[in-house]
């Protein structure tokens, strides 16, 4: 037993390491593209011998993968499915489930009959640019069979699963170790794992340079990115209301995409459809060409009615997922960052098919009837229904000032956490890295700069479309001082910090908050001192006390705009760093407490940290909805305050 499994594990060390190896190229493999297998021996609980099929599961990344990314199924119980006259794929894969050697192990891919037909050990599938241009023509077939040559069978396209497994075996493949499926990609098997790949690889590169393509998806030279923060934001409300759901939307740096986006040929060129069946679910059949999404989601609606027959199904929104406008170039739509990098990067590959399948014959895709078919596969469908809804503020963009430390980067990171894309902005360079991932940008400078916050504005709008949640918590707190003493210039920075900054970035914020989806909300870190200032605190609360107006005033004025502005007023949090220990040792002296019991000085005797305060900010975010001008303390209880 022990030498069985040291060869099932040695299996599993052979199919990750090579599927990495196909992974880790964008021109083979993109956004979980793409499967591989291995066969092995094993044995089950009774000691039975058997041969199985460790197949990539459906989720995992081919970059990426890892041995508890395969699926261990029984061979011979796939060989007997393939018998069969007809399976629907639902069935199929409940069928494969029980296969399964394993319970925890993932669903295996979809084409995992077609990896257990072929003979060879090794099989590997991606679905390479090359290849897929080289099949995305008229005559495609031929075409491919003539750049690649012997011991390659090229089939036409079929639906995935079941039937392509069908097709595939009852095809005589003879001495062939690679097989091309037409619109959708390569198959390379071997009993070596290496000289699978290296032949993956050969027949990748005789088809780009059949093509005359070096290279594939490449973005091209960084150009400036067009249009003002409120167009975008305008394009971005008006995706949302036909997704009936906030979106992001990505607008793309790339001079390639800008390029393409402009040529004068662009609606005949898009209308061809997807560059393999596959991408329609990420990207949509045809892309939105201009900013007229109405019109977009018309189309689609029509789209489905015809193509639906008397199939029930659950229609899927009709917002567009790639936008290609002359002036904006290429912008991308998802409900994360991740989503719509994926489509970015889905559409820059596109380009490259259908220049390198025009130059050759001509790019032909498959026509509305069969990207309906895909895009409404009853997998697809059955995925839709059982999916969550996601976290709550997934699809929403937040600008926080002060993001870098305290109750500022306690809000931007209790705001990721609810799913939402934020962009930071503090003096401190550390904004830059606070957190890791695409849904977290950081921009460095003075809240009070107009300039800055204008950059910060154009980032959330060019990132992730607009700006749904403004959290106000960058904020001062000066050295005590008595009045008769008060220093003016401390008395300027404050203003400067806490009242004029606040002014500024709420003017700077409304015209994106406006745009908003689900409507703009507006958060003012407030404090206890506005309703009972301390001695020796002229400064902080004057100016604390002159941006809660503010924050007030903007709640009167912006209700119009469905804008939601309330406050949070803490007090005493002492996790932030204006509380340095010596400042904390001084204010606990004055009251003539201990350091322990200053911190815990309130009705309710608790601690109060940044996370609580976080926890505030983010439920007024995020709930109540018919809520504005609202004074929330958190504080613990303070009975000058109460």
């Amino acid at each position: 037993m022990t030498a069985v499994n040291d060869a099932l594990a040695s299996a599993l060390d052979e199919i990750v390491r090579v599927s990495r190896l196909l992974g880790s190229d964008p021109a083979l493999v993109l956004h979980g593209g793409g499967n591989t297998s291995i066969k092995a021996r094993s044995e089950d609980v009774t000691g039975a011998q058997l041969e199985l099929v460790l197949v990539k599961g459906s989720g995992w990344d081919l970059g990426t993968i890892e041995a508890p990314g395969f699926a261990p199924l029984r061979r011979r119980r796939l060989l007997e499915l393939l018998q069969l006259e007809a399976l629907s794929d639902s069935a199929m894969v409940n069928e494969l489930r029980q296969a399964s050697l394993s319970a925890t192990a993932p669903t295996a891919s979809i084409e995992a009959l077609l990896h257990a037909h072929l003979p060879a050990r090794v099989v590997l599938h991606s679905h390479a640019d090359a290849i897929v241009a080289l099949t995305d023509q008229p005559d495609g077939l031929r075409r491919a069979a003539e750049v690649l040559g012997e011991r390659v069978v090229v089939l036409p396209y079929v639906m995935p699963g079941f039937d392509l497994a069908r097709m595939v075996a009852s095809t005589e493949l003879g001495d062939a170790d690679a097989i091309v499926l037409a619109n959708h990609g390569l198959f390379t098997f071997a009993d070596d794992a290496d000289a699978a790949l290296n032949r993956h690889r050969a027949l990748v590169a005789a088809a780009s340079a059949a093509l005359g393509v070096e290279s594939w998806g490449a973005e091209g030279a960084r150009v400036e990115r067009a249009g003002a923060p409120a167009q975008l934001a305008a394009l971005r409300r008006d995706i949302a209301r036909a997704a009936g759901r906030p979106l992001l939307v990505r607008q793309s740096a790339s001079e390639r995409a800008l390029r393409f986006a402009g040529r004068d040929d662009l609606a005949g060129v898009t209308a061809r459809g997807t560059a393999t069946p596959e991408h329609v679910i990420r990207t949509k059949r045809v892309p939105l060409l201009g900013t007229d999404v109405a019109a977009y989601a018309d189309d689609y609606l029509r789209y489905v009615a015809e193509n639906r027959g008397d199939g029930e199904y659950t229609v899927l929104d009709p917002a567009p997922r790639v936008v290609l406008d002359p002036e904006l170039g290429l912008l991308t739509v998802g409900a994360t960052p991740a989503a719509a990098d994926a489509v970015h990067d889905i559409y820059l590959h596109t380009m490259d098919i259908i220049d390198a399948a025009d130059r050759d014959g001509g790019y032909a895709s498959l026509d509305e009837a069969q990207s309906f078919e895909i895009e409404y596969w009853e997998l697809e469908q059955a995925r839709i229904r059982s999916a969550g809804g996601g976290r709550d503020l997934e699809g929403e963009v937040a600008l926080v000032t002060g993001a870098a430390s305290g109750i500022g980067r306690a809000c931007a990171a209790a705001l990721l956490a609810r799913g939402a894309s934020v962009v930071g902005l503090d003096l401190n360079e550390a904004v830059l890295s606070s957190f890791p991932g695409r849904a977290w940008r950081g921009v460095v400078g003075d809240v009070s700069d107009g300039a800055v916050l204008d950059s910060a504005i154009d980032l959330a709008a060019r990132e992730f479309g607009g700006v749904d949640m403004l959290v106000i918590a960058a904020g001062i707190f000066p050295e005590s001082a008595p009045l008769s003493a008060l220093d003016d210039a401390l008395w300027d920075r404050s203003l400067r910090v806490n009242a004029t900054a606040v002014a500024r970035v709420l003017r700077a914020a409304h015209p994106l908050l406006a745009l908003s989806p689900r409507g703009g909300r507006a958060v003012l870190v407030s404090t206890k001192n506005v309703a009972a200032p301390g001695p020796g605190a002229a400064a902080y609360s004057a100016s604390k006390t002159a941006a809660a107006q503010l924050a007030r005033v903007a709640a009167l004025e912006w209700a119009a705009d469905r804008i939601r502005v309330n406050h949070v007023e803490p007090d005493a949090v002492f996790d932030t760093a204006i509380w340095t220990p010596e400042l904390l040792a001084e204010r606990a002296s004055r009251y003539g407490l201990s350091v322990e019991e200053y911190r815990t000085r309130n009705l309710l005797g608790v601690e109060v940290t940044s996370a609580t305060v976080a926890d505030a900010v983010v439920a007024l975010c995020a709930g109540f909805p018919a809520t504005t001008g609202a004074h929330i303390t958190v504080d613990g209880g303070n009975d000058r305050v109460v």
